[in-house]
């Protein structure tokens, strides 16, 4: 049995934290939109509201069915889900007086409520809200307050049901991990034993069930989800796993002979498929960013599927799809708006009739990483930085051509390489040359020249979800910059990007 935490979605900008948090604590939670949950299964051992945007007095304002869940389970609201509870059995909640945003401490807690254990008194908690409960149903006793908050947390007499109107998910709130431990294990009695070994072995033995004899293939990309995955896929199931790894020519610098190599070191099954030109040729004269998405996404699949074809009675695809991405398809006034098209979730054409496996769907990228050091995988794999699907393609801006793709290559290794060789490289999340459609004036020598830009990033991020540019030292930048200037040809401007996300994004396209 999976002991599970489920976290009710409401919309808010941090549930993806609150999962996060929980696993932490090697406790196995999931993600469901507020509304597609009315009933829990033996494996539920507690629930967690989360926050939302609306407020509780919104018309439009989510509203769960929680009828059979509270009293079954132990039921945690965090904000909004705090304030709904308090609101539906009769309390009041109404606009704050002064909207409180930001870092606030505790006063009273009450070291009696199991909640609240071992909290210290002064506690700085993150608050985000504009309602707040000034009346308490009969039922409900309060067990901590803030200053400006009299009711910051509460808990329902004779029942395992909590609220809190600030947000333990966050950094700032400087003993939220402790309260979520209170509440997942204290609380929820969860035995903290979903851990990387504990999680490889039942995939690899849930595997093996589902799959039995089929084959099964998988293309391979040289990054981190997809290589996490094969190797899960390679201990259930051995050489019955087939490996596909095309070369879109959009890879980075000899990136294609280098990962067919760390492959077949790893003793997999894999095939390499050169289909640069291919690529090329269909992107010729295509400047728009999502078209240029939607032409790779096109090529890639037709590639794969004429390649799949050639290997007898497959009967599944697998895929490196990630959790967060399971929670943006599925996301009902979830989260975040698709930003742009997504290369794993639904994007199986209907003639390739192949039954669909995804051994890392309940994972976060980080959780992927700890699978892959469970797995022995590499460093030179597991520590590579996020690289998107259609690669450089949509790190050129506007026209993709093989010379323009050659000079970004030649950009990207020398920014990679020596991020590297001056131990930069694990200090990012992720790093990248963009070509701009920009020419500036340069003097090279006694000639005048007029030459391409290219702009550098580096990130520092948990989860891609939220990143900071990185303040690399102006040493490095200068040295690099004068490596791109000097080494390849048709740039002589290199700039730095310092923008963060949001507002920004990683990647320029």
């Amino acid at each position: 049995m999976q002991e599970t935490i489920l976290i009710l979605d409401f919309g808010s900008q941090y549930t993806q934290l609150i999962a996060r948090r929980v696993r932490e604590l090697n406790v196995y939670c999931e993600i469901h939109p507020y509304n597609k949950v009315t009933d829990i299964d033996e494996n539920v051992k507690g629930v967690i509201l989360s926050g939302s945007p609306f407020s509780v007095r919104d018309d439009e304002a989510p509203v769960p069915e929680l009828t059979n869940i509270r009293g079954k389970v132990p039921v945690l609201g965090v904000c909004y889900g705090a304030q709904f509870m308090a609101q539906h059995e009769g309390g009041e909640v109404l606009p704050s007086e002064i909207r409180e945003y930001g870092r606030a401490n505790l006063g009273y807690i009450d070291q009696q409520c199991v909640l609240m254990k071992g909290l210290s008194e002064g506690s700085q908690v993150w608050m985000s809200h504009g309602d707040t409960i000034l009346k308490l149903p009969e039922n409900f006793v309060k067990v901590t307050s803030t200053s400006d908050v009299e009711v910051a947390g509460y808990k329902v007499r004779g029942e395992n049901t909590y609220g809190i109107q600030f947000h333990p998910e966050v950094y700032h709130s400087l003993e939220g991990v402790k309260l979520l431990h209170n509440f997942v294990v204290d609380i929820c009695g969860c035995s903290q034993s979903w851990t990387p070994d504990s999680f490889v072995e039942t995939s690899v033995a849930t595997l093996k069930q589902k799959l039995g004899n089929d084959k099964v293939v998988l293309g391979i990309s040289g990054g981190v989800d997809s290589s996490v995955a094969a190797m899960l896929l390679h201990r259930a199931i051995g050489k019955n796993l087939h490996c596909i790894f095309v070369n879109n020519g959009l890879l980075r610098k000899n990136e294609f002979d280098e990962g067919l190599h760390s492959y077949k070191d790893l003793g997999l099954n894999v095939k390499g498929v050169d289909a640069s030109d291919r690529f090329l040729d269909a992107l010729e004269g295509v400047e728009e960013p999502e078209k240029k998405r939607k032409v790779i996404g096109g090529i890639f699949i037709d590639v794969f599927d004429n390649e799949a074809h050639l290997i007898e009675d497959v009967k599944w695809l697998a895929q490196g799809t990630i959790y967060p991405d399971v929670i943006e398809s599925v996301s009902v006034k979830g989260p975040s708006a698709t930003i742009k098209s997504h290369h794993n979730v639904g994007g199986l054409p209907d003639f390739m009739k192949l039954k669909v496996v995804e051994p890392l769907n309940s994972l976060f990228k980080d959780e992927v990483r700890r699978i892959g050091r469970a797995l022995e995988l590499p460093s030179l794999i597991l520590n590579r930085h996020p690289f998107p699907g259609p690669g450089l393609g949509i790190r050129i801006i506007g026209a993709v051509t093989k010379e323009r793709v050659r000079i970004l290559q030649e950009v990207d290794h020398i920014f990679i390489s020596n991020l590297k060789k001056y131990n930069l490289y694990d200090e990012v999340w992720q790093a990248l040359a963009v070509l701009l459609p920009v020419q500036s004036v340069g003097v090279m020598g006694d000639e005048r020249t007029y030459e391409n830009v290219v702009a550098l990033r580096a990130v520092g991020s948990t989860d891609g979800m939220t990143a900071d540019w990185s303040q690399l030292p102006y040493t490095f930048l200068a040295k690099v910059s004068n490596e791109i200037i000097n080494r390849v040809k048709g740039v002589n401007r290199v700039v730095y990007d310092i923008s963060s996300k949001p507002p920004a994004t990683i990647e320029w396209e």
